[in-house]
């Protein structure tokens, strides 16, 4: 499934792609120009055939409460950012907030603190 055209390369187009890590099915959300090989099924490295590096992993903000969607990995790529709705339970207390998503080529996505 094709999400949409990649950010920082010229023809690469952002991918849904079936990852295991630690015995837990995820998605990653890579550039088609971007292959990824693994020797423990843990840490992905990029082959010497990859032009391009850029990935989201769905569950990148899961210390938030948060997995990335389809819908929302879309508007990322076509808008450059997104208001996310994250959780704290800091003090024993579940609270909800809303932050900015937005892309970063080196982490994918990034949450602007202010």
């Amino acid at each position: 499934m094709i999400l949409g055209k990649c950010p920082y390369c010229d023809n690469g187009e952002i991918e849904v792609r079936e990852k295991e890590v630690r015995g837990k099915k995820v998605k990653l959300y890579a550039c088609s120009n971007a292959h990824w090989m693994s020797e423990d099924g843990e840490m992905y490295e990029l082959t010497q055939e990859s032009t391009c590096d850029f990935r989201i992993w769905q569950n990148t903000l899961a210390r938030y409460g948060k997995w990335l969607s389809y819908k929302e990995v879309r508007e990322l790529l076509s808008e450059g950012e997104i208001e996310v709705e994250l959780l704290s339970k800091k003090y024993g207390k579940k609270i909800n907030y809303t932050k900015t998503a937005i892309l970063n080529q080196e982490y994918g996505v990034s949450i602007i603190w202010d």
